[in-house]
């Protein structure tokens, strides 16, 4: 049976959805101290916007509300609920939004609890134990989130967030109808592994005929969860998805700040290592300054091992 494999890493929560053949299917990492989903808190209004909308202040945090109470001015104090976690881009971050709300102030599921919601089984993973999540193919993972580049039978995707949509470009040898239909199944479950919201847009090799054109669409279909909506494949090869997006991706967490993704990948290294471990880490410059510009991670690193390594900077 599939069951979520969890870690309530040093930096980060992590988990990763593995099916019966121990390969990961989903996944997921959540920061702390991010406004999360769910959230109700107290706002302060800064600004008025065109529409009715609004910029507030939660706690020196900026985000978004879409329409106003009545009678709110700016300075005003209110009562919201986050309906969309941050979402970070090059040169201009989205900020949370959220709406007003007469509900009990809360700070919204982590991530553990999430898993609970979805029903299927949740492990925990301590750090002394076997490490599940890297036989699963955890690190494997993250490389496809960094660098875009996934490969399936017959050919190869390349995988680019931007702005506007995360786009997926199809590259493969001919026949050209078998390489389409394997980069749909290929892309839908990407889509899934990396916990891809918004507007998807995917370039698939020129087809000329419209039943293969369709067969394309239908095997997105039966290999993406719902909710989404999609078009069909037009004449020059594109499809695009549209699909909730509560919160970032997978690539775009760890593209947003990849030293920081790098350096908690590396504290989760020194957290599992045996004791009688060398004692020495030489670390790269900018993740040894990470690190060590963060005095409660090597707290935590210290409390859960007994014991502080030596970090060099490389």
């Amino acid at each position: 049976m599939a069951e979520w494999l969890y870690e309530a890493g040093i930096g980060e929560e992590r988990a990763a959805l593995v099916d019966d053949g121990g390969r990961i299917v989903a996944a997921a990492i959540a920061l702390p101290d991010r406004l999360r989903l769910g959230a109700v808190v107290t706002a302060r209004l800064v600004e008025a916007l065109p529409g009715g909308a609004g910029r507030l202040d939660i706690d020196g945090r900026e985000a978004l509300i879409a329409r106003l109470p009545a009678g709110v001015t700016q300075g005003a104090r209110l009562t919201v609920a986050i309906t969309r976690e941050a979402i970070p881009e090059a040169g201009r971050p989205k900020p949370p939004r959220a709406a007003a709300t007469d509900a009990p102030l809360g700070e919204g599921p982590n991530l553990r609890a999430r898993l609970a919601e979805s029903g299927l089984p949740v492990r925990p993973l301590p750090a002394h134990a076997p490490d599940a999540l890297e036989a699963a193919g955890w690190s494997e993972l993250l490389e496809e989130a960094t660098s875009g580049e996934i490969a399936f039978t017959g050919g190869a995707l390349r995988m680019t967030p931007t702005p506007a949509m995360t786009l997926f470009d199809v590259d493969g040898p001919p026949p050209v109808e078998p390489l389409a239909i394997a980069a749909a199944r290929a892309v839908a479950e990407a889509i899934r592994r990396h916990d891809i919201g918004g507007s998807i847009g995917i370039d698939f090799p020129t087809v000329a005929n419209k039943a293969a054109r369709q067969t394309i669409a239908e095997t997105i279909d039966a290999h993406l969860l719902p909710s989404f909506e999609r078009t069909a494949v037009n004449g020059f090869g594109f499809l695009q998805i549209v699909r909730p997006r509560p919160r970032a991706s997978v690539p775009e967490l760890l593209r947003a700040d990849p030293v920081g993704a790098a350096a908690r990948a590396t504290l989760r290294q020194l957290e599992r290592e045996p004791p009688g471990s060398p004692r020495a880490h030489r670390l790269p410059a900018a993740v040894y300054d990470r690190i060590t510009a963060t005095p409660d991670w090597l707290t935590e690193l210290a409390r859960r091992t007994g014991r502080l390594p030596r970090l060099e900077r490389a």
